[in-house]
């Protein structure tokens, strides 16, 4: 009779399941931006309020990338970053704009700042669900950092230029509380649309490049100091025109337009080609 019994020893211990602590620091910086930008619009501090969302971006776009480099990818971290993404991104920029000038509008100004947190909550959802299928040199439809970016800009923007004692933008607030109007709907609707907006994830860090570049980038980071304000508020619109202009591109030269690169054959996903 045999002894079917096995020494502990031998047996294989389970490895405990654990959080990778490196990633998850970032996007939990990130999302403490965009609660701190929260709380400083409750405080009528916009300014601090729409520099605690640029931070929550910059610390956005690391945690991703310092997963990468130190193979500590998790769905778990995928997860957070996304409901990272909705605080800083999603209900911080439209809390921002309401308390700062569209409460003014009445039920418009909170029907825009809903639309644009309900469409960065339907952004979010996409993107998670295509991540297989979307090819990864585009993001489908404006991202909401992007978006952020566009609402909170304008914001500090604006914040700033008051605050230099000068006209601002020889605006009107009427003006603006309906410019903030139209920059919060249409950054909420571009998140929700199939247009192609570029990504940057196929640039390599690790790559060698010309002398000309880093000049370029030294060049960039002094213009960018002359006003900080107006040159990256700048950036962002250009970038949230961009995919439009991409997209008719595409259109009248004949090239598909959507970045669905993979799941052509998928009955719900027809139709994104065309």
């Amino acid at each position: 009779m045999h002894d079917d019994t096995v020494p502990d020893a031998v047996l294989p211990r389970k490895r405990r399941k654990g959080i990778y602590i490196l990633p998850n620091l970032f996007t939990l910086a990130a999302l403490f931006g965009g609660f701190y930008s929260i709380v400083m619009a409750m405080n009528s501090r916009f300014d601090l309020a729409a520099m605690g969302v640029g931070a929550a971006m910059i610390l956005d776009s690391l945690d991703g990338r310092v997963a990468r480099m130190t193979n500590t990818q998790s769905a778990f971290g995928e997860q957070m970053d996304s409901l990272s993404d909705m605080v800083s991104f999603g209900a911080a920029p439209a809390l921002i704009a309401y308390e700062w000038s569209l409460k003014g509008l009445g039920r418009w100004g909170w029907i825009a700042a809903f639309v644009y947190c309900a469409c960065a909550a339907l952004r979010l959802a996409r993107f998670n669900v295509n991540t297989g299928v979307v090819d990864k040199r585009w993001f489908q439809g404006l991202p909401s950092p992007a978006a952020a970016a566009l609402v909170a800009g304008f914001i500090w923007l604006i914040t700033e230029s008051g605050r230099r004692g000068g006209e601002v933008l020889f605006l009107t607030w009427n003006q603006i509380t309906w410019i903030t109007f139209a920059f919060t709907l249409y950054a909420g609707l571009t998140m929700v649309t199939n247009v192609p907006f570029y990504s940057f994830k196929d640039i390599q860090m690790k790559k060698s490049v010309p002398f000309a570049v880093m000049v370029l980038i030294a060049l960039g980071i002094a213009i960018i100091n002359i006003d900080p304000p107006t040159v990256l508020f700048g950036v962002f619109v250009a970038y949230g025109l961009s995919g439009y202009v991409v997209y008719a591109w595409r259109k009248a030269k004949g090239h598909p337009v959507s970045v669905i690169s993979t799941s052509t054959d998928e009955p719900d996903e027809r139709g994104l080609h065309n």
